[in-house]
């Protein structure tokens, strides 16, 4: 997955559009806020009458920058949803937050509104015409609320939004989410197709003139208020082409267009393959990530009793087969999440000329008070491109079982970074709905360090994709058959946590094939293929 970031990028021509349309919006809320007798509870609105598509063709791939400027805004309350299932086997069920009387009470939604996590489903139906009237697409797109784009549009609105920046359906095995839009604010609404929230299916466009229309479904604007006189808006597109921008451009596109709607996750799985960078740490301008100079002097001891952290592993997930140089490799995602009642935090300490550090967990009271702290292990400098950052050392271990669940083959990668780059579930009491930690540029340290903080909060998971060699399981010489792979968090048990015993979790797979074409089967489980 592509590195998160918590400022939202736009290429040179993708900003042809997105600044008018911003300044509009802005006027469109305002304008709603004030001409309205009564406001409603959500208003959909196009922040502009006319945009600009870009589409990227290089080196095979083509990709449509789309963005029509599509937008809902909250009334005078909050518009919030909370989405969870109780186990993978169970289907998700949906609550909407609503104010009664000056309070607050959660009311279901109807059954099917959301089946998965990347949110209300079929809320907006968009058809696109061309020049001469004729339908060339019609499809429903899905809206969750959470962008990183939102801003308030009317001047009283509160001065900040409590609510996650990514929908959070991104990793298969997510039990929680919380969708919302702060009052006043707005929520751009996804434009185009996707596939389960992870990329688009082909959507393309030939250069040209289109008008897109699009209506929030029928359902969703009697559930929530939407007036039916402004349910529908319409948008005038002019596709051009973009391709002399080149590979980097593209990217750049793809990545913004993401973002936007909030399908870019915080989660996104190449996250631990970027560099630090030692102007940009969270410690650097949030005391909270700030490791003390010194390691403590004398250990008060772990409490007995109070808020710990709670890890638990997930299944292996977005498993795959690779070749490289004769050799075979079975890849996979790996997920291990806070379900406690406080965060992990771990601080290491330079040892003065060298590229170690002790680490230290520290424990905290319901109030949020330090009360006591333990050794934890270490913490080492990787030097290596794509890393340059302080990894712990005692948080997780991958292994491939077989069919005996015994050892097979180890994996390499047995130091971490810890990042909160999954919303597992936000639903659980003392969740972190928008940590600060989200990708190791900011959260692992540079060389120059002397102590580092790294820290996993309440509901987020820590993904690792293990797709390179020495990190993925080499499979060359091992026989047909069924295996294993095992999630392992706290494999020493150097970290004091609510429960070890939902440290591991095991996701079966199958080899077969013949040593020149090996083949993989990945059976679901909980009826979840991922």
């Amino acid at each position: 997955m592509t590195e998160p970031t918590n400022r939202r990028g736009r290429s040179r021509l993708m900003t042809v559009g997105a600044v008018t349309g911003a300044l509009a919006l802005t006027a469109a809320g305002v304008g709603v806020a004030r001409a309205a007798t009564t406001t409603p509870a959500l208003s959909f609105v196009a922040a502009t009458s006319a945009v600009t598509a870009e589409r990227y063709e290089y080196d095979g791939e083509v990709w449509l920058s789309f963005d029509l400027g599509l937008h809902v805004i909250a009334g005078k309350d909050p518009f919030e949803i909370w989405a969870k299932r109780s186990g993978y086997d169970k289907p998700i069920v949906a609550e909407q937050v609503v104010v009664q009387n000056g309070k607050k009470k959660k009311v279901a939604l109807p059954a099917g509104t959301v089946a998965d996590f990347n949110g209300l489903k079929d809320f907006t139906k968009i058809t696109i015409a061309d020049e001469a009237g004729t339908t060339v697409k019609e499809y429903s797109t899905a809206f969750c609320g959470n962008t990183r784009g939102s801003a308030r549009t009317r001047p009283d609105a509160p001065a900040t939004s409590p609510y996650p920046t990514s929908c959070g359906g991104y990793n298969p095995f997510t039990l929680g989410a919380v969708w919302g839009i702060q009052a006043g604010w707005n929520s751009a609404v996804p434009d185009r197709p996707f596939s389960n929230g992870r990329g688009d299916d082909g959507f393309d466009l030939p250069v040209g003139k289109y008008t897109a229309t699009a209506t929030v479904s029928p359902t969703y604007q009697k559930l929530f208020g939407i007036p039916e006189k402004s349910a529908t808006v319409s948008v005038a597109v002019t596709v051009v082409d973009a391709s002399d921008e080149g590979k980097g451009a593209l990217a750049q596109a793809k990545k913004a267009d993401l973002e936007e709607i909030g399908q870019a996750p915080a989660d996104e799985h190449s996250l631990h393959a970027g560099e630090g960078d030692a102007t940009r740490q969270v410690s650097s301008y949030l005391p909270e990530f700030r490791a003390p100079a010194k390691r403590p002097a004398t250990l008060k001891a772990a409490p007995g009793s109070g808020p710990k952290p709670d890890l638990k592993s997930l299944p292996a997930w977005g498993i795959e087969l690779s070749e490289e140089d004769g050799k075979w490799y079975v890849n996979f995602g790996a997920t291990v999440w806070n379900a406690g009642t406080s965060p992990l935090l771990v601080d290491g300490f330079r040892r003065s000329g060298t590229e170690l550090m002790d680490a230290y967990q520290y424990f905290f009271d319901a109030k949020g008070n330090q009360v006591g702290s333990k050794e934890a292990g270490t913490m080492e400098w990787d030097p290596r491109e794509g890393h340059k950052h302080w990894h712990f050392t005692d948080f997780a271990q991958y292994n491939l079982l077989d069919a005996g669940q015994k050892l097979a083959v180890r994996s390499g990668k047995e130091a971490f970074c810890l990042a909160n780059t999954d919303a597992v579930d936000y639903t659980i009491t003392g969740a972190k709905w928008r940590p600060e930690n989200t990708s190791l540029e900011t959260s692992c340290g540079a060389d120059t360090v002397v102590a580092v903080r790294e820290v996993l909060d309440i509901g987020n998971g820590d993904t690792y994709s293990q797709s390179r060699p020495g990190q993925s399981f080499e499979i060359t010489d091992l026989p047909n058959g069924t295996y294993h792979i095992q999630v392992l968090a706290n494999p020493d048990k150097k970290l004091a946590e609510l429960s070890t015993t939902n440290n591991s979790a095991l996701r079966e797979i199958i080899l077969g094939g013949t040593p020149e074409a090996r083949t993989l089967t990945v059976p679901p489980v909980y009826g979840i293929e991922g």
